[in-house]
């Protein structure tokens, strides 16, 4: 008897969790996910801000399908002039600060986050770290080092050594970043948090006591880059620029890829004592290359960025007063809706998924769970999910 796919996925796929109740999603088109049974599901987490401009965007497809018929792989990163990366460099640091004119490919946050530490040490010749409690940069060893949260840690210890955690929004705690500080890594919004804001002049006071230490100043943007903020990217919303930027998910339309970015001075500090200071054989590959060229072209020229602004406001304005709310805290088109103490989020996500409606809860905040669609979501799909999360929190009230 031939093994249906949902018996292979739990027998044979290495999982990071158990859930008995997965989706098997066999087709997925703009905001919508389609299973093997023939349900019709919203996706309100778009992969983790990945699908930021929808899922199959036909000029996504049309750049992979395009670069399919050239080349796929040809040598490990850097060595060949690949026209899918040029260009796709060229159009993100057109769309930079002057500072941030040099892209490193990678091929997911994690890796960028490890680029982005080894070079801020080679940079300052600096080795401790300073990190923020309940931030998320990622799995890998280097990039669970500077995650602020134990419990994700303890099993896999002795991680990097020379690691500070501070509080996010605390002044008082700026003044621990010190002279031996190599780099603070920092989400300019901490996603898995829940949505947490800057308040007001705490990231000009962090760059000011960067400036002061001689430290790098690294601001991870893997979850809240390309338009979810409702800037192409989040520093532009607080003015500040970091000294090296870390980028991944919404970055290929769909497609792994990653990236850290800082100067061209500090990225030739990789080329020598050692050569190859950082390398990666599929980083940047021509078809996800081709996919991020397209996709941020698709993001610039229907100005996601704006209308994503406009469209979470307008599910936050629709849900805040609901008296299972407690408050929303959003940015762009992202929103973190905590609930009242006497109701949970995990229950509330059932609901949602009862009535076709996928989204998630958030790693480090318990109460909430996050709105998040693809940027592209239409006016009609935004009053069609409001009416949906409406009914949801009803029966959520009713259900305790």
């Amino acid at each position: 008897m031939q093994l249906t796919n949902r018996q292979l996925f739990f027998q044979h796929v290495a999982l990071p969790s158990i859930d008995t109740e997965a989706l098997e999603v066999v087709k997925a088109k703009g905001i919508y996910l389609f299973t093997d049974t023939g349900e019709k599901y919203i996706d309100l987490v778009s992969g983790v801000s990945v699908s930021n401009v929808g899922h199959l965007h036909p000029k996504v497809v049309e750049a992979v399908k395009n670069q399919l018929d050239n080349y796929m792989h040809l040598m490990v990163y850097g060595k060949y002039i690949q026209s899918p990366q040029v260009k796709m460099a060229a159009l993100l640091t057109e769309n930079l600060p002057a500072s941030l004119d040099s892209v490193f490919f990678v091929n997911s946050g994690s890796e960028a986050i490890e680029g982005a530490l080894k070079l801020a040490k080679r940079v300052t010749g600096k080795t401790e770290i300073v990190s923020f409690n309940n931030a998320y940069h990622g799995s890998t060893h280097g990039a669970l080092s500077v995650l602020g949260n134990e419990e994700m840690k303890y099993a896999f210890r002795p991680l990097l050594p020379g690691i500070r955690f501070i509080n996010f929004n605390s002044i008082a705690d700026l003044n621990l970043i010190s002279e031996n500080t190599a780099c603070v890594i920092v989400e300019p919004v901490q996603a898995e948090a829940g949505i947490i804001l800057p308040e007001n002049g705490y990231l000009k006071a962090l760059r000011k006591r960067c400036d002061e230490t001689g430290t790098m100043l690294v601001f991870d943007e893997v979850q809240m880059g390309f338009g979810r903020t409702g800037k192409l990217f989040a520093f532009e919303n607080f003015e500040v620029v970091p000294d090296i930027l870390c980028l991944a998910k919404g970055m290929g339309g769909g497609m792994p890829i990653g990236a850290f970015v800082s100067s061209k001075k500090n990225m030739a500090m990789l080329t020598f004592n050692p050569v190859l200071g950082h390398i990666t054989t599929f980083g940047g590959h021509p078809v996800s290359a081709a996919a991020a060229l397209a996709s941020l072209q698709v993001i610039l020229d229907e100005n996601l960025p704006e209308k994503a602004d406009r469209k979470g406001k307008t599910i936050e304005q629709s849900l805040e007063n609901h008296k299972a709310v407690a408050q929303i805290r959003r940015i762009g088109l992202m929103l973190g809706v905590e609930l009242k103490k006497e109701y949970e989020a995990s229950r509330m996500v059932s609901l949602l998924k009862m009535n076709k409606l996928i989204v998630d809860q958030f790693l480090f905040d318990e109460q909430s769970f996050r709105i998040a669609p693809p940027l592209t979501i239409t006016d009609e799909e935004v009053d069609e999910v409001i009416e949906k999360v409406t009914l949801s929190l009803d029966q959520l009230t009713v259900s305790r």
